[in-house]
């Protein structure tokens, strides 16, 4: 029998890897690597793309693959290089005879390519010998419990399968649910030594940073704000009384504050706060480690990676009581500090502009930002924004948990190292956090880890497991039973109660601080189509920049508990003071844009209810711009436009642009489902204008964008192409049956003239 060097197993063995780009998949390979490290696995939990070499597989009794389908039926990016070792034609058809294997999908069933990547890589598999020990299993985000509706009871089977397949040996049990397994982050505080031997403090950081950007030409810092915002003042500066007020901690520690008058905010600390709170726990975070049974380790990349946006249900009716959130400058915005992720773009808010009328229930944005002409965009692409927690909210949860006497100390984000290593490159050092440096546990809490969104089963285990109250634990450890399924989205879904608020209704849960970037979430990037293309993209106030917009409609609502919510990036991105420089992550998504830009004498029919005008509009755009570069020779075809609202006077975004600007070869379709009796959406003036829309795709071979929401309405459009296209060929000899005509729209998909955007 093998033994690990601590004296523990580890001839059972599980490798979980994922694909992820919105962090769902990877949340699922977490919960995965849970099961099998309570079933006393050695367990690795990694993005595939960490597997360099396909032998890897071979070494591990079990592999879990967990996947999601992006785009056009696309695999992850963090998955794409595993998925192209995997299609080596070099490879022999029996080299993974040795690995047992599953995998779950995770999709969206409006899509085309339902959970296509699974699919495929779970044939891919078997075709190189590997074993199935166990059915694969596929999640839906638009089953009325989102992916959980199939996740949670498959994942349970699996462990059962799991156990009566690779047995314990006697005496030995799977670990129960009440023993916290180890945290694989951990926060340790720094000596102040380690905070002044380099020389460097938050404040002389950002300095160092600003110099060095300065020194190498970066475009943003050479600007005097004021000169590249429309129609608005500089940002605020911070006087010297202003930033020294608070008696900070990380000033006793000889943290520099900024002393200067007329400090930039970006330069200068938010005031630090030294109240009292709530005490800590009872029990410290060593006295729950030593509670703890040994156990084979499990080693996890970083807690989420910053990935694509998480959308949220809107208001669909005006609230006639609805209180307007109070302006920007009533509360504290939160620190201007930016992220360090990896390969950043830096760009300048310039224009923050609501484009429908203040009496609209709702309130859509157009974000204007410049950045870098060196930086070139197409159609199709996006923009992840990360957003961060308001400092009035992240004080509310550290005098609830009682961190106020840590709270502003510098700290260290430590990975726990485990005790035996197979292979240490699928060992990641917590890079997913982002953090600031140096960083403070407050600074985490507004920057990095998400205290607003709805909790996941999870979270209520772990909350559990810090209280020693037994009626709110019996009551948290209900809402992790799947049996207690309505009353989990009865409490957490439904009213989108927040993790915060969850906290509040249960104070006796006092979690330790060294163990918070465990139990939290990471912030995740919310993403965005760009909205601009061709000449809306020049900056005409200086040609050293190119300009991007984006269209937001802000989530604002009333809950069933009759409290007024806004979404955390919609609450972010409302208070952005013109000015703001932020980092922001751009992704390109080539299939988008792939047969348009190869075929640009072919017309386009484009779908887009709401923001979903915002691809779209970026497509048209770039067709004039193509026209123009040919001189007028060039042949380009014409855009068909199916837009969508409630009201023409209210949410007929860009209306004056279809109206005066003819060279946009334009023609306009609407429908607006509240300015009359009976409700008109886009799939019925498709059917209304179902001759000239058959013509376009059988005649003129048009290309077919569906952008917008997703859910009822691209199966609708869809469901209308089919019938226009069916209907309106009746009397040609090459007649098609219904069935016929949806296979031919399959077809479409594969080629790309069906490109279907929507989230």
């Amino acid at each position: 029998m093998a033994h690990m060097p601590s004296g523990q197993r580890h001839d059972r063995s599980a490798l979980i890897l994922y694909g992820s780009e919105t962090g769902n998949s990877k949340d699922a390979a977490d919960a995965l690597g849970r099961i099998a490290e309570r079933l006393r696995f050695v367990t690795r939990v990694s993005q595939m793309d960490r597997v360099e070499k396909i032998n890897i597989l071979l070494k591990y009794t079990i592999v879990i693959f967990v996947v999601s389908t992006t785009g056009q039926g696309e695999f992850p990016k963090n998955a794409r290089k595993l998925w192209t070792s995997l299609l080596r034609k070099k490879l022999p058809p029996g080299c993974l005879d040795h690995v047992s294997f599953t995998t779950f999908g995770l999709g969206d069933s409006s899509y085309p390519k339902y959970n296509f990547s699974a699919r495929k890589l779970h044939k891919r598999l078997e075709q190189l010998g590997a074993k199935e020990i166990y059915p694969r299993g596929e999640g839906d985000e638009q089953h009325s419990e989102g992916i959980d509706g199939t996740f949670l009871s498959w994942s349970v089977d699996l462990g059962k399968h799991l156990l009566s397949s690779y047995p314990l040996p006697e005496g030995l049990t799977p670990i129960p649910p009440e023993v916290p397994l180890p945290p694989k982050v951990t926060l340790e505080l720094l000596e102040p030594a380690d905070t002044t031997s380099s020389g460097i403090t938050r404040k002389s950081f950002s300095k160092l940073r600003q110099e060095h950007r300065a020194e190498n030409g970066s475009p943003l810092s050479k600007l005097q704000k004021e000169q590249h915002t429309e129609n608005v003042s500089p940002l605020p500066t911070l006087r010297q009384d202003q930033c020294t007020s608070g008696g900070s901690p990380l000033s006793n520690m000889g943290l520099e504050q900024a002393t200067s008058v007329g400090v930039p905010l970006s330069t200068a600390r938010q005031q630090q706060r030294t109240s009292e709170g709530a005490p800590l726990p009872n029990m410290s975070l060593e006295q729950q480690t030593e509670r703890r049974e040994p156990r084979a380790m499990m080693i996890y990349e970083p807690p989420v990676e910053p990935e694509s946006p998480t959308p949220c249900e809107q208001v669909k009716e005006h609230l006639p009581d609805f209180e307007s959130p109070a302006k920007p400058a009533d509360h504290e915005l939160p620190p201007p500090d930016q992220l360090p992720f990896p390969e950043p773009t830096e760009v300048r808010l310039i224009k923050n502009r609501r484009i429908t009328p203040e009496s609209h229930w709702q309130d859509v944005r157009e974000l204007t930002f410049i950045m870098d002409a060196d930086y070139e965009y197409e159609p199709g692409e996006t923009v992840t924004i990360f957003p961060k927690n308001f400092p009035e909210d992240v004080q509310a949860l550290i005098d609830l948990q009682g961190w106020n006497d840590v709270a502003d100390k510098p700290v260290r984000v430590k990975p726990e190292a485990p005790d035996y290593y197979m292979d240490e490159y699928l060992v990641a050092m917590a890079q997913g956090l982002h953090a600031l440096e140096p960083t403070t546990l407050r600074d985490l809490l507004i920057h990095n880890l998400d205290i607003t969104s709805i909790p996941k089963r999870h979270f209520f285990e772990m909350a559990a497991l810090y209280t020693d109250d037994p009626m709110h634990r019996e009551r948290l450890l209900e809402f992790t039973n799947p049996v207690y399924t309505d009353e989990f989205y009865d409490y957490t879904t439904r009213p989108r109660r927040s993790i915060l608020e969850v906290l509040q209704d249960f104070p006796s849960v006092k979690v330790p601080w060294k163990v918070a970037t465990s139990f939290f979430p990471t912030i995740r990037g919310r993403e965005y189509s760009l909205a601009t293309g061709g000449s809306l993209a020049t900056y005409h106030k200086d040609h050293n920049f190119i300009r991007f917009q984006i269209i937001v409609a802000l989530v604002k609502y009333r809950t069933v508990l009759k409290k007024i919510r806004q979404g955390l990036c919609s609450r972010y991105l409302a208070s952005l003071p013109e000015g703001t420089d932020m980092h922001v992550k751009f992704t390109s998504h080539d299939k988008f844009y792939e047969l348009a830009k190869n075929k640009p004498h072919k017309p386009l029919i484009l779908v887009a209810p709401g923001t979903g005008l915002a691809p779209c509009r970026s497509l048209i755009w770039d067709r004039k711009a193509l026209l123009i570069s040919g001189g007028g020779k060039r042949k380009v075809g014409k855009s068909y436009l199916f837009y969508g609202g409630r009201n023409k006077d209210a949410d007929f975004f860009y209306s004056n642009e279809w109206e005066n600007h003819p060279t946009l070869q334009i023609e306009v379709f609407t429908a607006f489902s509240r300015d009359q009796k009976e409700k008109i959406y886009v799939q019925d003036i498709i059917r209304q204008n179902g001759k000239l829309v058959e013509e376009l795709i059988r005649k003129e071979q048009a290309i077919i964008y569906v952008c917008g929401s997703s859910g009822k309405m691209p199966l609708a459009v869809k469901e209308a192409f089919i019938d226009v296209v069916f209907q309106h060929q009746l009397g040609r000899p090459e007649m098609f049956t219904r069935e016929r005509i949806a296979a031919i729209f399959e077809i479409f998909v594969k080629e790309g003239r069906y490109i279907q955007e929507t989230w």
